[in-house]
Protein backbone atom coordinates (compact mmCIF):
# COMPACT_ATOMS: atom_id res chain seq x y z
CA UNK A 1 0.00 0.00 0.00
CA UNK A 2 1.50 3.58 -0.49
CA UNK A 3 1.75 5.75 2.70
CA UNK A 4 -1.08 7.85 1.83
CA UNK A 5 -3.17 5.04 1.38
CA UNK A 6 -2.65 3.94 4.87
CA UNK A 7 -2.97 6.87 6.33
CA UNK A 8 -6.63 7.07 4.70
CA UNK A 9 -7.38 3.96 5.36
CA UNK A 10 -6.28 5.11 9.29
CA UNK A 11 -8.04 8.55 9.18
CA UNK A 12 -4.36 9.58 10.14
CA UNK A 13 -2.35 12.42 8.33
CA UNK A 14 1.26 12.29 7.83
CA UNK A 15 4.04 13.88 9.37
CA UNK A 16 7.61 14.32 8.44
CA UNK A 17 7.08 11.87 4.75
CA UNK A 18 8.63 13.69 2.18
CA UNK A 19 7.50 10.78 -0.14
CA UNK A 20 4.00 9.94 0.40
CA UNK A 21 4.04 7.73 -2.55
CA UNK A 22 6.52 4.98 -0.82
CA UNK A 23 5.29 1.40 -1.08
CA UNK A 24 4.48 -0.13 2.58
CA UNK A 25 5.35 -3.96 1.35
CA UNK A 26 6.22 -6.15 4.08
CA UNK A 27 4.42 -7.08 7.49
CA UNK A 28 3.43 -4.94 10.33
CA UNK A 29 5.56 -5.09 13.63
CA UNK A 30 5.67 -3.98 16.98
CA UNK A 31 9.60 -5.05 17.88
CA UNK A 32 11.85 -2.24 16.06
CA UNK A 33 14.55 -4.80 16.64
CA UNK A 34 12.15 -7.25 13.78
CA UNK A 35 11.58 -4.18 11.63
CA UNK A 36 12.59 -4.56 7.60
CA UNK A 37 13.03 -2.49 4.65
CA UNK A 38 9.27 -2.07 3.69
CA UNK A 39 8.01 -2.56 6.84
CA UNK A 40 5.21 -0.62 8.96
CA UNK A 41 6.07 0.19 13.02
CA UNK A 42 3.25 0.16 15.28
CA UNK A 43 4.31 2.32 18.11
CA UNK A 44 2.05 1.21 20.95
CA UNK A 45 2.59 2.45 24.23
CA UNK A 46 2.76 -0.16 27.53
CA UNK A 47 3.27 -0.55 31.02
CA UNK A 48 6.76 -0.24 31.37
CA UNK A 49 7.72 1.02 27.18
CA UNK A 50 6.46 3.85 24.77
CA UNK A 51 6.57 2.34 21.40
CA UNK A 52 7.58 6.15 19.86
CA UNK A 53 10.62 6.00 21.56
CA UNK A 54 11.75 3.44 19.39
CA UNK A 55 10.28 4.70 15.78
CA UNK A 56 13.91 5.88 15.06
CA UNK A 57 15.31 2.59 15.60
CA UNK A 58 12.58 1.16 13.43
CA UNK A 59 13.10 3.39 10.44
CA UNK A 60 16.76 2.82 10.88
CA UNK A 61 16.63 -0.80 10.46
CA UNK A 62 14.12 -0.58 7.36
CA UNK A 63 10.84 0.62 7.98
CA UNK A 64 8.79 3.12 5.74
CA UNK A 65 6.88 4.71 8.51
CA UNK A 66 5.89 4.27 12.75
CA UNK A 67 1.76 4.57 12.87
CA UNK A 68 2.25 6.78 16.41
CA UNK A 69 -0.17 9.49 17.76
CA UNK A 70 2.63 12.50 17.52
CA UNK A 71 5.23 13.32 15.28
CA UNK A 72 8.06 11.86 16.29
CA UNK A 73 11.01 12.77 13.45
CA UNK A 74 10.61 10.59 11.19
CA UNK A 75 8.42 8.94 8.73
CA UNK A 76 5.00 8.90 10.29
CA UNK A 77 1.12 8.56 10.13
CA UNK A 78 -0.13 10.35 12.76
CA UNK A 79 -3.54 9.26 14.42
CA UNK A 80 -5.57 10.81 16.92
CA UNK A 81 -6.69 8.67 19.96
CA UNK A 82 -5.27 5.22 20.14
CA UNK A 83 -2.23 3.55 17.35
CA UNK A 84 -4.12 0.10 18.38
CA UNK A 85 -7.65 1.43 17.04
CA UNK A 86 -5.55 2.70 14.13
CA UNK A 87 -4.04 -0.47 13.56
CA UNK A 88 -7.23 -2.22 13.92
CA UNK A 89 -9.04 0.07 11.26
CA UNK A 90 -5.97 -0.71 8.71
CA UNK A 91 -6.79 -4.70 9.05
CA UNK A 92 -10.33 -4.45 7.93
CA UNK A 93 -9.65 -1.97 5.29
CA UNK A 94 -7.11 -4.71 3.93
CA UNK A 95 -9.41 -6.94 4.45
CA UNK A 96 -12.38 -5.63 2.05
CA UNK A 97 -9.98 -3.38 -0.30
CA UNK A 98 -6.89 -5.40 -0.48
CA UNK A 99 -7.91 -9.55 0.36
CA UNK A 100 -10.89 -9.38 -2.12
CA UNK A 101 -10.37 -12.71 -2.88
CA UNK A 102 -9.35 -14.05 0.59
CA UNK A 103 -11.65 -16.71 2.76
CA UNK A 104 -11.48 -15.62 6.39
CA UNK A 105 -11.20 -18.68 8.65
CA UNK A 106 -11.79 -17.98 12.46
CA UNK A 107 -11.24 -20.00 15.32
CA UNK A 108 -12.09 -19.99 18.60
CA UNK A 109 -12.99 -22.14 22.07
CA UNK A 110 -11.96 -22.93 25.54
CA UNK A 111 -9.05 -25.10 24.59
CA UNK A 112 -7.35 -26.32 21.47
CA UNK A 113 -7.88 -23.22 19.00
CA UNK A 114 -4.23 -23.10 19.03
CA UNK A 115 -3.38 -26.56 17.47
CA UNK A 116 -6.69 -26.31 15.34
CA UNK A 117 -5.32 -23.46 13.60
CA UNK A 118 -2.06 -25.25 13.40
CA UNK A 119 -3.84 -28.31 11.70
CA UNK A 120 -5.75 -26.26 9.24
CA UNK A 121 -2.58 -24.03 8.45
CA UNK A 122 -1.29 -27.41 7.59
CA UNK A 123 -3.78 -28.94 5.54
CA UNK A 124 -5.24 -25.54 3.76
CA UNK A 125 -1.94 -24.78 1.71
CA UNK A 126 -2.60 -27.46 -0.40
CA UNK A 127 -5.79 -26.07 -1.73
CA UNK A 128 -4.32 -22.31 -1.86
CA UNK A 129 -1.80 -19.86 -0.47
CA UNK A 130 -2.27 -19.78 3.08
CA UNK A 131 -1.23 -17.49 5.92
CA UNK A 132 -2.22 -18.39 9.54
CA UNK A 133 -1.94 -16.45 12.90
CA UNK A 134 1.36 -17.04 14.35
CA UNK A 135 2.08 -19.13 18.29
CA UNK A 136 -1.27 -17.80 19.43
CA UNK A 137 -1.45 -14.05 18.66
CA UNK A 138 -5.27 -13.97 19.02
CA UNK A 139 -6.39 -10.95 19.80
CA UNK A 140 -6.61 -7.14 19.11
CA UNK A 141 -3.01 -6.55 17.93
CA UNK A 142 -2.34 -10.19 16.75
CA UNK A 143 -4.87 -10.19 14.41
CA UNK A 144 -4.49 -7.01 12.59
CA UNK A 145 -0.90 -7.88 12.75
CA UNK A 146 -1.22 -11.19 11.44
CA UNK A 147 -3.98 -9.40 8.62
CA UNK A 148 -0.66 -7.48 6.99
CA UNK A 149 1.21 -10.92 6.59
CA UNK A 150 -0.95 -11.39 3.97
CA UNK A 151 -1.05 -10.29 0.17
CA UNK A 152 -3.82 -10.44 -2.96
CA UNK A 153 -2.86 -14.10 -3.82
CA UNK A 154 -3.75 -15.08 -0.48
CA UNK A 155 -6.57 -17.61 -0.68
CA UNK A 156 -6.99 -18.70 3.01
CA UNK A 157 -6.40 -16.21 5.95
CA UNK A 158 -6.42 -18.18 9.36
CA UNK A 159 -7.60 -16.76 12.39
CA UNK A 160 -6.96 -17.74 15.82
CA UNK A 161 -9.42 -15.34 18.08
CA UNK A 162 -9.66 -14.77 21.55
CA UNK A 163 -11.84 -13.47 23.90
CA UNK A 164 -11.32 -11.85 27.62
CA UNK A 165 -15.16 -11.35 27.87
CA UNK A 166 -18.53 -10.98 26.12
CA UNK A 167 -18.23 -8.63 22.60
CA UNK A 168 -14.15 -9.27 22.31
CA UNK A 169 -14.90 -11.81 19.54
CA UNK A 170 -17.25 -9.42 18.12
CA UNK A 171 -14.81 -6.88 18.09
CA UNK A 172 -12.37 -8.80 16.19
CA UNK A 173 -14.91 -10.34 13.40
CA UNK A 174 -15.63 -6.24 12.66
CA UNK A 175 -12.18 -6.04 11.56
CA UNK A 176 -12.17 -9.86 10.10
CA UNK A 177 -15.46 -11.24 9.08
CA UNK A 178 -15.29 -14.64 8.63
CA UNK A 179 -16.59 -16.82 6.05
CA UNK A 180 -16.14 -19.88 7.83
CA UNK A 181 -16.11 -20.29 11.47
CA UNK A 182 -15.02 -22.92 13.61
CA UNK A 183 -15.71 -23.36 17.78
CA UNK A 184 -13.83 -26.21 19.32
CA UNK A 185 -15.54 -26.44 22.46
CA UNK A 186 -16.82 -24.30 25.81
CA UNK A 187 -14.95 -25.34 28.49
CA UNK A 188 -13.52 -24.08 32.40
CA UNK A 189 -11.03 -21.63 30.90
CA UNK A 190 -11.32 -18.58 32.67
CA UNK A 191 -14.74 -19.27 33.98
CA UNK A 192 -13.53 -16.77 36.89
CA UNK A 193 -13.41 -14.07 34.42
CA UNK A 194 -16.21 -14.85 32.41
CA UNK A 195 -18.77 -15.37 35.40
CA UNK A 196 -19.69 -19.13 33.68
CA UNK A 197 -19.77 -21.29 31.05
CA UNK A 198 -22.57 -19.66 29.92
CA UNK A 199 -21.30 -16.74 29.22
CA UNK A 200 -18.20 -18.21 27.54
CA UNK A 201 -20.67 -19.98 25.53
CA UNK A 202 -21.84 -16.32 24.60
CA UNK A 203 -19.07 -14.80 24.04
CA UNK A 204 -17.39 -17.75 21.73
CA UNK A 205 -20.83 -17.76 20.29
CA UNK A 206 -20.13 -14.05 18.59
CA UNK A 207 -17.92 -15.68 15.81
CA UNK A 208 -21.26 -17.78 14.38
CA UNK A 209 -23.51 -15.02 14.70
CA UNK A 210 -20.57 -13.22 12.23
CA UNK A 211 -21.01 -15.38 9.38
CA UNK A 212 -23.13 -14.78 6.49
CA UNK A 213 -26.08 -16.30 5.32
CA UNK A 214 -23.63 -18.29 2.78
CA UNK A 215 -20.63 -18.88 5.30
CA UNK A 216 -20.32 -22.25 7.38
CA UNK A 217 -20.25 -22.88 10.88
CA UNK A 218 -17.77 -26.22 11.95
CA UNK A 219 -19.15 -26.71 15.63
CA UNK A 220 -18.24 -29.67 17.48
CA UNK A 221 -21.04 -32.36 17.86
CA UNK A 222 -20.10 -33.33 21.67
CA UNK A 223 -20.37 -30.35 23.45
CA UNK A 224 -24.02 -29.09 23.42
CA UNK A 225 -23.22 -25.62 24.11
CA UNK A 226 -21.12 -25.10 21.41
CA UNK A 227 -24.15 -28.05 19.09
CA UNK A 228 -26.53 -24.95 20.74
CA UNK A 229 -24.71 -22.56 18.74
CA UNK A 230 -26.40 -23.93 14.85
CA UNK A 231 -29.64 -21.73 16.57
CA UNK A 232 -27.15 -18.32 16.60
CA UNK A 233 -26.64 -18.45 12.29
CA UNK A 234 -28.06 -18.85 9.06
CA UNK A 235 -25.18 -20.25 7.55
CA UNK A 236 -24.29 -23.91 6.53
CA UNK A 237 -23.60 -25.97 9.47
CA UNK A 238 -20.86 -28.75 9.59
CA UNK A 239 -20.15 -30.67 12.83
CA UNK A 240 -17.91 -32.97 13.82
CA UNK A 241 -17.07 -35.67 16.51
CA UNK A 242 -17.53 -38.51 18.28
CA UNK A 243 -20.95 -38.39 17.92
CA UNK A 244 -22.44 -40.83 14.92
CA UNK A 245 -24.81 -37.45 13.81
CA UNK A 246 -21.73 -35.70 13.26
CA UNK A 247 -20.98 -35.20 9.80
CA UNK A 248 -17.22 -35.59 9.70
CA UNK A 249 -16.22 -38.07 12.72
CA UNK A 250 -13.79 -40.20 14.03
CA UNK A 251 -14.22 -44.02 14.92
CA UNK A 252 -12.02 -46.71 16.72
CA UNK A 253 -9.98 -44.05 18.22
CA UNK A 254 -6.36 -45.77 19.81
CA UNK A 255 -3.29 -44.07 21.73
CA UNK A 256 -0.03 -45.84 21.06
CA UNK A 257 3.03 -46.13 23.39
CA UNK A 258 3.79 -42.42 22.69
CA UNK A 259 0.22 -40.77 22.72
CA UNK A 260 -0.86 -40.46 19.17
CA UNK A 261 -3.82 -41.13 18.57
CA UNK A 262 -5.23 -43.23 15.49
CA UNK A 263 -9.10 -43.88 14.33
CA UNK A 264 -10.73 -43.77 11.14
CA UNK A 265 -11.77 -40.49 9.62
CA UNK A 266 -15.83 -40.77 8.13
CA UNK A 267 -16.97 -37.87 6.06
CA UNK A 268 -20.37 -37.93 3.60
CA UNK A 269 -17.49 -39.06 1.06
CA UNK A 270 -15.77 -42.32 2.66
CA UNK A 271 -13.95 -43.03 5.21
CA UNK A 272 -9.77 -43.00 5.95
CA UNK A 273 -7.13 -43.89 8.27
CA UNK A 274 -5.65 -41.15 10.46
CA UNK A 275 -2.75 -41.17 12.83
CA UNK A 276 -1.60 -38.30 14.49
CA UNK A 277 1.78 -37.37 15.28
CA UNK A 278 0.21 -34.58 18.00
CA UNK A 279 0.17 -36.38 21.42
CA UNK A 280 -3.22 -36.42 23.42
CA UNK A 281 -6.32 -37.25 23.02
CA UNK A 282 -8.16 -33.68 22.27
CA UNK A 283 -6.21 -33.98 19.50
CA UNK A 284 -8.68 -36.29 17.66
CA UNK A 285 -11.23 -33.47 17.88
CA UNK A 286 -9.12 -30.70 16.45
CA UNK A 287 -8.00 -32.74 13.63
CA UNK A 288 -11.81 -33.23 13.04
CA UNK A 289 -12.18 -29.44 12.55
CA UNK A 290 -9.31 -29.06 10.26
CA UNK A 291 -11.16 -32.06 8.44
CA UNK A 292 -14.11 -30.30 8.38
CA UNK A 293 -12.58 -27.15 6.97
CA UNK A 294 -9.62 -28.90 4.44
CA UNK A 295 -13.52 -30.81 2.97
CA UNK A 296 -14.84 -27.41 2.28
CA UNK A 297 -11.68 -25.74 0.57
CA UNK A 298 -12.49 -29.12 -1.78
CA UNK A 299 -10.00 -31.38 -0.79
CA UNK A 300 -10.26 -34.91 -1.50
CA UNK A 301 -10.89 -37.30 1.66
CA UNK A 302 -7.46 -39.49 0.81
CA UNK A 303 -5.61 -36.09 1.06
CA UNK A 304 -7.14 -35.15 3.87
CA UNK A 305 -6.11 -37.75 5.59
CA UNK A 306 -2.30 -37.79 4.62
CA UNK A 307 -1.75 -34.24 5.49
CA UNK A 308 -3.28 -34.90 8.73
CA UNK A 309 -1.15 -37.63 9.71
CA UNK A 310 2.03 -35.62 8.78
CA UNK A 311 1.02 -32.78 10.27
CA UNK A 312 3.28 -31.74 13.72
CA UNK A 313 3.26 -29.04 16.05
CA UNK A 314 3.65 -25.63 15.26
CA UNK A 315 3.55 -23.58 18.26
CA UNK A 316 5.54 -24.19 21.55
CA UNK A 317 4.91 -25.66 24.99
CA UNK A 318 1.71 -27.86 23.86
CA UNK A 319 2.62 -31.48 24.48
CA UNK A 320 5.54 -30.38 23.14
CA UNK A 321 7.90 -33.76 23.49
CA UNK A 322 11.37 -34.72 23.30
CA UNK A 323 13.41 -37.72 24.74
CA UNK A 324 16.90 -37.35 26.39
CA UNK A 325 20.10 -39.01 25.67
CA UNK A 326 19.15 -41.39 28.89
CA UNK A 327 16.08 -41.89 27.42
CA UNK A 328 13.28 -40.14 30.12
CA UNK A 329 10.66 -38.11 28.06
CA UNK A 330 9.91 -34.93 28.99
CA UNK A 331 6.28 -33.68 28.13
CA UNK A 332 5.99 -29.59 28.11
CA UNK A 333 2.71 -28.91 28.34
CA UNK A 334 2.96 -25.69 30.04
CA UNK A 335 1.49 -23.03 27.93
CA UNK A 336 -1.83 -23.06 29.45
CA UNK A 337 -3.74 -25.01 31.74
CA UNK A 338 -7.79 -25.38 32.44
CA UNK A 339 -9.41 -28.18 34.16
CA UNK A 340 -10.29 -29.88 30.88
CA UNK A 341 -6.83 -29.68 29.63
CA UNK A 342 -5.03 -30.89 32.55
CA UNK A 343 -7.27 -34.00 32.88
CA UNK A 344 -6.59 -34.72 28.85
CA UNK A 345 -2.95 -34.20 29.14
CA UNK A 346 -2.94 -36.59 32.42
CA UNK A 347 -4.50 -39.05 30.66
CA UNK A 348 -1.77 -38.42 27.77
CA UNK A 349 1.14 -38.94 29.84
CA UNK A 350 -0.87 -42.42 31.66
CA UNK A 351 -1.73 -43.12 27.99
CA UNK A 352 2.73 -42.96 27.26
CA UNK A 353 4.05 -45.02 30.33
CA UNK A 354 1.50 -47.68 30.07
CA UNK A 355 2.27 -51.24 29.03
CA UNK A 356 6.11 -50.32 29.11
CA UNK A 357 8.56 -50.52 31.97
CA UNK A 358 8.59 -46.95 32.36
CA UNK A 359 7.29 -44.53 35.41
CA UNK A 360 4.89 -41.74 34.65
CA UNK A 361 5.48 -38.62 37.09
CA UNK A 362 3.21 -35.36 36.40
CA UNK A 363 4.42 -32.12 38.06
CA UNK A 364 1.79 -29.93 37.95
CA UNK A 365 0.99 -25.92 38.91
CA UNK A 366 -1.93 -24.13 39.16
CA UNK A 367 -4.82 -23.04 36.80
CA UNK A 368 -5.75 -19.49 36.89
CA UNK A 369 -8.49 -17.73 36.38
CA UNK A 370 -10.95 -20.05 37.77
CA UNK A 371 -12.90 -17.96 40.15
CA UNK A 372 -14.98 -19.23 42.77
CA UNK A 373 -14.47 -22.55 41.31
CA UNK A 374 -10.74 -22.82 41.95
CA UNK A 375 -10.82 -24.95 44.92
CA UNK A 376 -12.83 -27.17 43.93
CA UNK A 377 -11.47 -28.17 40.40
CA UNK A 378 -7.88 -28.25 41.47
CA UNK A 379 -8.88 -30.73 44.00
CA UNK A 380 -10.78 -32.67 41.12
CA UNK A 381 -7.49 -32.92 39.38
CA UNK A 382 -5.61 -34.26 41.94
CA UNK A 383 -8.18 -37.45 42.80
CA UNK A 384 -8.26 -37.91 38.83
CA UNK A 385 -4.52 -37.65 38.91
CA UNK A 386 -4.24 -40.38 41.15
CA UNK A 387 -6.83 -42.23 39.33
CA UNK A 388 -4.06 -42.77 36.91
CA UNK A 389 -1.60 -44.73 39.18
CA UNK A 390 0.87 -42.68 37.85
CA UNK A 391 4.25 -43.35 40.06
CA UNK A 392 4.63 -39.65 41.05
CA UNK A 393 2.38 -36.38 41.08
CA UNK A 394 4.66 -33.50 42.01
CA UNK A 395 3.12 -29.91 42.89
CA UNK A 396 4.63 -27.00 42.71
CA UNK A 397 3.90 -23.29 44.11
CA UNK A 398 1.26 -22.27 46.47
CA UNK A 399 -2.02 -22.97 48.18
CA UNK A 400 -3.79 -23.90 44.79
CA UNK A 401 -0.98 -26.69 44.19
CA UNK A 402 -1.54 -27.52 47.80
CA UNK A 403 -5.18 -28.47 47.11
CA UNK A 404 -4.15 -30.58 44.39
CA UNK A 405 -1.70 -32.29 46.57
CA UNK A 406 -4.11 -33.06 49.48
CA UNK A 407 -6.73 -34.35 47.33
CA UNK A 408 -4.21 -36.48 45.01
CA UNK A 409 -2.67 -37.74 48.36
CA UNK A 410 -6.26 -38.60 50.47
CA UNK A 411 -6.99 -40.33 47.21
CA UNK A 412 -3.98 -42.94 47.38
CA UNK A 413 -1.65 -41.21 45.25
CA UNK A 414 2.16 -40.42 45.91
CA UNK A 415 2.26 -36.96 45.75
CA UNK A 416 4.85 -34.16 46.73
CA UNK A 417 4.01 -30.35 47.08
CA UNK A 418 7.08 -28.39 46.58
CA UNK A 419 7.23 -24.98 47.20
CA UNK A 420 9.44 -23.46 43.80
CA UNK A 421 10.40 -25.01 40.54
CA UNK A 422 14.46 -24.81 41.89
CA UNK A 423 13.35 -27.62 44.48
CA UNK A 424 11.34 -29.55 41.82
CA UNK A 425 14.62 -29.59 39.64
CA UNK A 426 16.67 -30.89 42.18
CA UNK A 427 14.36 -33.40 42.96
CA UNK A 428 13.81 -34.66 39.53
CA UNK A 429 17.26 -34.74 38.76
CA UNK A 430 18.24 -36.96 41.89
CA UNK A 431 15.30 -39.25 41.25
CA UNK A 432 14.98 -39.73 37.47
CA UNK A 433 15.44 -42.86 35.71
CA UNK A 434 16.02 -44.18 31.95
CA UNK A 435 12.42 -44.39 30.44
CA UNK A 436 10.55 -42.12 32.64
CA UNK A 437 8.15 -39.95 30.69
CA UNK A 438 7.65 -36.76 32.96
CA UNK A 439 4.84 -34.17 31.87
CA UNK A 440 4.78 -30.64 32.83
CA UNK A 441 1.63 -28.34 33.04
CA UNK A 442 0.32 -25.63 34.74
CA UNK A 443 -1.47 -22.15 33.62
CA UNK A 444 1.12 -19.94 31.68
CA UNK A 445 1.78 -17.21 34.36
CA UNK A 446 3.45 -19.96 36.34
CA UNK A 447 6.30 -20.21 33.98
CA UNK A 448 6.54 -24.14 34.35
CA UNK A 449 7.97 -24.07 30.63
CA UNK A 450 10.94 -23.27 32.53
CA UNK A 451 11.34 -26.25 34.43
CA UNK A 452 10.92 -28.59 31.35
CA UNK A 453 13.33 -26.58 29.89
CA UNK A 454 15.70 -27.18 32.21
CA UNK A 455 15.56 -30.53 32.53
CA UNK A 456 16.12 -31.02 28.99
CA UNK A 457 19.92 -29.36 29.82
CA UNK A 458 22.68 -31.23 30.78
CA UNK A 459 22.76 -31.53 35.08
CA UNK A 460 25.76 -29.29 35.94
CA UNK A 461 26.16 -30.96 39.30
CA UNK A 462 27.22 -34.07 36.70
CA UNK A 463 29.18 -32.56 34.44
CA UNK A 464 32.55 -33.71 34.08
CA UNK A 465 31.83 -36.73 35.84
Amino acid sequence: MLLSTIAEAVDGRLADAPDPHVVVDQPAVFDSREARPGALFIALSGNTADGHDYAHAAVKNGAIAALTTRPVGVPSVVVDGDVLAAFGRLGRYLVRHTLTNTQVVAITGSAGKTSTKDLIAQLLPAAGPTVATPQSFNNEIGLPLTITMADPTTRYLVLEMGARGIGHIRDLTRIAPPHISVVTNVGTAHVGEFGGRDNIAQAKGEIIEALPGGGLAVLNADDPLVRAMANRTRARIVTYGLAPEATVRAADVTLNEQGQPSYTLHTPEGSAYVHLKFVGRPQVHNSLAAAAVAREAGLPLGQIAELLSAATTQSPWRMETHTRADHVTIVNDAYNANPDSMRSSLDALAAMARGRDQRAIAVLGRMNELGDDARTAHEDIGRHAATLNLDQVIVVGGDEAGWMQQAASDAGAHAVHLPDQETALQLLRSTLQPGDVVLVKASRGVQLQQLAQALLQPDPGTAGA
